[in-house]
């Protein structure tokens, strides 16, 4: 790791501690709608860049916080290596026509792609990270092996924190091999025989890999052995979809370009929002006004809605669930004062803010970023 970069980010802690002052950590900044509003001085951590370590047949990577994922899919797609959860890579805020996104923003939000039912999320992939905290310490926690459960999982723990608990400076991550074989099938269907195929197909040895429903239209992704997709693709019907169609509609979902998204975020405008619902997979459709469009084998639920956010959240809690205001024109008005986040019950709350005593006491990191008082 650079030395003087780090020392430079350690020197501004250190002076917005002493001075009661916030930092707002950023990288690429292509995420900072996700979340409450960000709050604090700009302490932009690109200059933490670079490839540290890269093991191809232990299977894993480690890179510096600023690294675009851009740069680290390229080293691993030379040897034939993906990351498998498929982070999503919003346009880069600085390179029209770019997709953006760096390791760090990756593992503080914790979002994952297509595939994240089948083959798990970020948090799964999460070996080791070193961490500056708010004490303006630096800390280390994992390691660089699979097979490393000492201590607590604090790694993992900081998967998702949207950097409230101090600045991600290096990230050791396991990577996958590229699958031998993917196809993409279409369904025509309602959205209940849409989610009853979605049931069957994982009661059920298929190389299922990604599911999306929207409008009519089922599409699945297999991936994995040649012989094992080929039996699935004959067991299963529906219609074939070429190669190249198939992999411009899977990045669509992957980096939110997907038509739905681009018209979701179109409403906005007009005072509408998008939530995403996580739910039991299994659970039936969602009376909720608006368009929809279902992922994670119906996991996961993404609404463009008029609907309050007391109701969006009573539903979702209905259904087994919780509901995330994703994105919307004015968030302070689209959560009616809720949050963007679905409230914590107590036990979880009290855990929540004694890992922020204890990794920044002072609030210095993203103030009110996760919940208030966070």
């Amino acid at each position: 790791m650079s030395i003087k970069a780090l020392d430079s980010l350690i020197e501004r802690v250190r002076v917005a501690r002493e001075a009661r002052g916030t930092l707002a950590i950023r990288g690429g900044g292509t995420k900072s709608f996700y979340g409450e509003p960000v709050q604090g001085r700009l302490l932009d951590v690109r200059c933490l860049n670079g490839i540290t370590r890269y093991e191809p047949s232990e299977l894993v990577i480690t890179a510096r916080a600023g690294t675009p994922i851009a740069e680290v899919e390229a080293e691993l797609a030379r040897r034939n290596q993906y990351l498998a959860f498929e982070p999503p890579r919003y346009p880069d805020i600085e390179r029209p026509g770019q997709r953006g996104g760096t390791v760090g923003g990756m593992v503080a939000t914790g979002l994952a792609g297509p595939s994240r039912a089948a083959v798990g999320g970020v948090r799964d992939y999460v070996l080791g990270l070193t961490l500056l905290t708010g004490k303006a310490e630096v800390l280390s926690f994992g390691g660089q092996v699979m097979k490393n459960v000492a201590g607590y999982d604090v790694a993992r723990m900081v998967t998702g924190s949207l950097g409230i608990l101090g600045v991600i400076c290096e990230v050791s991550l396991k990577v996958m091999p590229v699958p031998s074989y993917t196809s993409t099938l279409r369904f025509d269907c309602s959205e209940g025989e849409a989610l009853d195929l979605m049931q069957r197909w994982a009661g059920q040895p298929l190389p299922v890999n990604a599911t999306a429903w929207w409008q009519g239209a089922l599409v699945v992704r297999l991936a994995g052995a040649t012989a094992a997709v080929a039996s699935a693709n004959q067991k299963m019907g529906g219609e074939p979809i070429d190669n190249a169609l198939a992999q411009r509609f899977w990045l669509g979902m992957r980096d939110q370009t997907d038509d739905f998204f681009v018209d979701a975020r179109r409403s906005l405008a007009d005072g509408a929002a998008l939530w995403r619902l996580s739910l039991p997979a299994g659970a039936p459709p969602v009376p909720l006004p608006g368009e929809q469009l279902i992922e994670w084998g119906g996991a996961q639920r993404w609404w463009v809605t008029r609907e309050s956010a007391a109701r969006v959240r009573q539903i979702a809690a209905a259904s087994g669930g919780h509901a995330t205001l994703f994105r919307a024109r004015d968030k302070a008005v689209a959560s009616s004062g809720l949050g963007v986040f679905t409230p914590l019950k107590a036990p979880l709350d009290r855990i929540h803010q004694e890992l922020k005593q204890a990794f920044d006491p002072d609030g210095v990191f993203n103030p009110g970023r996760l919940y208030p008082g966070l």
